[in-house]
C-alpha cells in the first residue's frame, strides 16, 4: 500500500492550507457555523452527499463497490475560550476563541482521508461514515448519537486520532482498555452556623469541616479503590468567608473525580458523597453535593486496537508505537461505549518548533509535519480493516 503513502505525503500543502484557515477562524461548541460550511464544501465537491446532524454537526458516506461493514472515522470541530498569544501568521482572527485542542488538525487530516478514500472506492469493502463532531469539549457525541449517526446504516466499528503534544512528533500512543478519563464535576456545600472568632465555641465551623472533607476524600483514592484502577480526585476551588475574624456560615468546595476504568457498577462520586456527608455531621455541619458526569471512561476495543497498531507500526515503524493513557477526557466514549472503537494519539511535540505546549494553553500549536501521517492512519486503517473483515 506504498500509493497510500504517496498520496498521503503529497496532501500534505493542502492539509496544512485546511488547517491554517480552521485555525485563524476557530468557533465554539455548536456555533461552527462556517467551519461546518467549509467541511460540506470540501465533502460536496469530491462528490459526497452530506447531511447535518445535532446542528453544526457534519455526516458523509463514502460506499464502497462490495457489501461489508460500516467503519466510522470522527473528527472534532469546535475551538476553545482561550485568547490566543501565539503571533504566527494564521492565529485566531476570532477574539477569545482559540483552536488549542488540534481539532483544526483533525479536521483537515479527516478532509483529506476523505479525498483519498472518494478517489479510490473500487478498494472499500463496505462503507466508511465520516462524521465531523460539534461540540467535543462540552459532550456533542451524545446528541449525535440521539440523532442517530450511528444508526442508518448500523455503524460496525469506530476509529479516532487526536494529535497529542505530549508525545514527540511522528509517535502513535496506542492501548486497549481504558485511555481516557470518565469525569465527574462536583460541588460540595458545607453549612455550618457563623460567628465570632473570638470565641469560636459558639459557632459550628464549616471551614473545619471542610478541611477534614479535602483530606478525608483522599482515602477514597487509597484505601477503598483498588491500586490497580487510575483515578484522580481533585479539589479546584474553595470559597468560603469574608473577613479573618469571622466564622462563616458555609463553605463551598468545588472539584473532579477522574477514573481511567469503567466504574458504571460503583461510581466514585457515590462514595465521595457519603463521605463528606458523614465528616460534615461529624463537625455538627450539614452537607449538599451536587453533580454532573461529563464524560464516561474511553475504552479502547482489543481488537480494533491491534488492528490500529498494525496499521501504525506500518507506518511509522515499531519504535515509534507505544502505550499510552491519559487522564484527560473525550467524548469519544460515548462511541466506543455502544460499538467496538479505538482512540489513538499522534505526537505532534517539537520543542524546537515551539510545538510542545500542553493543549488548552494559549501558546498550543503542532507540528504540521504529522499531518500526512493522520491522513494515512485514517486511510490505511480503514482499507485494512474492511478487507480483513470479508476475509472473516
Amino acid at each position: 500500500m506504498d500509493w497510500i503513502k504517496e498520496q498521503s505525503e503529497e496532501l500534505q500543502n493542502e492539509l496544512v492550507e485546511l488547517r491554517r484557515d480552521f485555525h485563524a477562524h476557530p468557533e465554539l461548541g455548536f456555533e461552527e457555523h462556517e467551519t461546518s460550511r467549509k467541511v460540506e464544501e470540501y465533502l460536496q465537491n469530491l462528490g459526497l452527499k452530506t447531511e447535518r446532524v445535532a446542528q453544526t454537526g457534519v455526516v458523509a458516506m463514502i460506499e464502497g463497490h462490495e457489501e461489508g461493514p460500516v467503519l466510522m472515522l470522527r473528527a472534532d470541530m469546535d475551538a476553545l475560550p482561550i485568547q490566543e498569544e501565539n503571533t504566527v501568521a494564521y492565529a485566531s482572527t476570532n477574539p477569545g476563541v482559540m483552536h488549542a485542542c488540534g481539532h483544526d488538525a483533525h479536521m483537515a487530516m479527516l478532509m483529506g482521508a476523505a479525498k483519498i478514500l472518494s478517489e479510490n472506492k473500487e478498494l472499500i469493502k463496505g462503507k466508511i461514515k465520516l462524521v465531523f463532531q460539534p461540540n467535543e469539549e462540552n459532550a456533542g457525541a451524545l446528541p449525535m448519537i440521539e440523532e442517530g449517526v450511528l444508526d442508518n446504516p448500523k455503524v460496525d466499528a469506530a476509529v479516532g486520532v487526536h494529535i497529542w503534544t505530549p508525545l514527540p512528533s511522528g509517535v502513535v500512543g496506542i492501548s486497549a482498555g481504558g485511555v481516557m478519563s470518565g469525569l465527574y464535576i462536583f460541588k460540595i456545600r458545607v453549612i455550618g452556623y457563623g460567628g465570632h472568632s473570638g470565641y469560636p465555641e459558639t459557632a459550628i465551623d464549616p471551614i473545619i469541616a471542610a478541611s477534614d472533607i479535602v483530606l478525608s476524600s483522599q482515602r477514597i483514592l487509597t484505601r477503598e479503590i483498588s491500586a490497580m484502577r487510575p483515578i484522580t480526585l481533585t479539589f479546584g476551588q474553595i470559597n468560603g468567608g469574608t473577613k479573618a475574624n469571622i466564622i462563616p456560615d458555609e463553605v463551598i468546595l468545588e472539584g473532579s473525580i477522574r477514573t481511567l476504568y469503567d466504574d458504571a457498577g460503583d461510581p466514585p462520586i457515590y462514595r465521595l458523597e457519603r463521605l463528606a456527608k458523614d465528616v460534615a455531621k461529624t463537625h455538627g455541619c450539614q452537607c449538599e453535593i451536587e453533580w454532573v458526569r461529563e464524560n464516561i471512561p474511553l475504552i479502547n476495543d482489543e481488537t480494533m486496537t491491534d488492528h490500529m497498531r498494525n496499521t501504525a507500526i506500518e507506518i511509522v515503524g515499531a519504535d515509534n508505537v507505544i502505550p499510552y493513557w491519559s487522564m484527560a477526557s473525550e467524548d469519544f466514549s460515548e462511541f466506543t461505549a455502544r460499538i467496538p472503537g479505538v482512540f489513538l494519539f499522534l505526537g505532534t511535540g517539537n520543542e524546537d518548533l515551539g510545538t510542545h505546549f500542553p493543549h488548552h494553553n494559549p501558546r498550543f500549536n503542532i507540528d504540521e509535519s504529522v499531518l500526512h501521517l493522520g491522513v494515512e492512519l485514517f486511510v490505511r486503517g480503514s482499507l485494512k480493516y474492511l478487507e480483513d473483515c470479508s476475509k472473516n
